[in-house]
């Protein structure tokens, strides 16, 4: 079947250095997420002639599942905590946030009618909590900026690899439900997503794609995500679905950095997940990586010290049972309870009701072995992607000028809290920056906030 050409355009030619182009140029942006509606909103604002694509029956999917239960937007923490959230990329993360800020990104959306306020924990939401209705302010205003949007368009990537480096213009082919189609633009803004969440678009089955093009890419893996422990069959059966509330997790990284937080996570069939162990995942999925396991520890009763916790075990059990013991003399019951008799023999679990300062240290530090991260489809985001190092200032691919890249596909990695979300929306709007300066589309690109 011959391809179709959704616009026909005159010849392509590489763009001039400056000045303003009449027609507008022609920009397609891949991927309708919230890093490529920023891309849109920015490249529309500069005067550029706008397509986005995606694969799905509409955009903005995962933004829309992520609000459901409340949409974090962004984080009210000092910029300084805020970028360190981003680990080793924290650097190049920052200069994204020099475009568009944690405030900045809040004044965004009060530009939309969205009202934002900052909850207890810090983190930013709508005040409607909700998603939906800042998409819907979003979308009103691309379209009527001008940009056109093609739903159902799955974008063929292998086309990438017979480019030339030196070749204008790009001819980008889609499968849709009427059959291929093609069309063209000057320059190709690529926001595919990672690897979490394929239901929504995200499957990252463009990785090869862009290593095959001679693009470098860091093998995707999950992020903010539940790991497997591996628990007997009675804690599964029983305590499988049960919160751990107000815990303390601690693990090492492998380059020494140390994680210690309060907080809470939830028991599962095969591990453990929940927002306290998203917040260490970094750290022990770069353990696991280097050496097949990932050690941590949790206090079960963090508000209580080491010492107190000896002298009320040391007061004997007497003719009490077990659990009866940690419930009347260190109010510890349920899961957590049973979490003490993990992985020790019958002689060992003997000697906790004769040794209180064993118990004690158990209760305070108990020791967990992480053994495999959950699948990346699981997860909530992943990590690795297109590699920083590979794309210049603007996110401009080196090697293929003319393609940028932006959010979740590319190699950095942050806690959910609001900071995903904000630097994937920024690192679009660096993006449209980026192709307005390149294209020479406008001489007062986007404004930043």
């Amino acid at each position: 079947m011959t391809p179709s050409t959704l616009h026909h355009s005159a010849p392509l030619g590489r763009p001039s250095s400056g000045g303003n182009a009449s027609p507008p140029w022609r920009v397609a942006v891949v991927g309708g997420g919230p890093a490529g509606l920023m891309a849109a909103e920015t490249l529309a604002a500069g005067g550029a002639q706008v397509d986005v694509f995606d694969a799905m029956p509409s955009v903005g999917r995962k933004f829309l599942l992520a609000g459901k239960g409340g949409l974090n937007l962004t984080h009210a923490e000092p910029r300084v905590a805020f970028q360190r959230r981003y680990g080793p990329q924290a650097e190049r993360v920052a200069a994204w946030l020099e475009v568009l800020s944690p405030e900045g990104l809040r004044a965004w959306a009060q530009g939309l009618g969205i009202a934002t306020f900052v909850g207890s924990s810090g983190k930013v939401f709508p005040a409607e909590m909700k998603a939906a209705p800042l998409l819907r302010a979003w979308l009103s205003r691309l379209r009527a900026a001008g940009v056109r949007f093609h739903q159902r368009h799955r974008w063929q990537a292998q086309s990438l690899a017979k480019r030339t480096p030196n070749q204008s213009g790009w001819t980008l082919s889609f499968e849709t439900p009427q059959g291929p189609a093609q069309h063209q633009a000057d320059a190709l803004v690529l926001a595919l997503g990672g690897g979490s969440w394929a239901r929504l678009g995200s499957d990252g089955a463009w990785v090869a794609a862009l290593q095959q093009a001679g693009v470098p890419v860091t093998p995707l893996a999950p992020s903010n995500c539940g790991f497997d422990i591996g628990w007997s069959a009675h804690l599964t059966e029983r305590w499988a679905g049960t919160p751990l509330k107000n815990v303390r997790l601690a693990c090492d990284g492998v380059d020494g950095e140390h994680f210690d937080r309060l907080g809470e996570c939830v028991l599962t069939a095969t591990g453990l997940e929940g927002q306290l162990v998203y917040a260490a995942s970094r750290l022990l999925r770069e353990r696991l990586a280097h050496e097949g396991q990932a050690p941590l520890s949790l206090d079960l009763l963090p508000h209580r010290s080491l010492a107190e916790l000896h002298k009320a075990l040391a007061s004997g059990q007497g003719t009490r049972s077990m659990a009866n013991h940690l419930k009347e003399k260190a109010g510890l019951s349920g899961a957590p309870a049973n979490l003490l008799r993990e992985g020790l023999s019958l002689d060992d679990w003997n000697r906790l009701s004769r040794d209180p300062g064993w118990l004690a240290a158990r209760i305070k530090a108990l020791p967990l072995l992480a053994r495999a991260a959950r699948p990346l489809d699981e997860a909530i985001s992943s990590a690795g992607g297109v590699r920083l190092d590979a794309l210049d200032q603007h996110l401009m691919v080196r090697n293929l000028p003319g393609l940028f890249c932006a959010g979740e596909m590319l190699d950095w990695d942050a806690p959910t809290g609001g900071y995903l979300l904000t630097a994937s929306m920024a690192s679009g709007r660096v993006a449209g920056e980026g192709v307005l300066a390149w294209c020479g589309a406008s001489s007062n690109p986007a404004p930043t906030v």
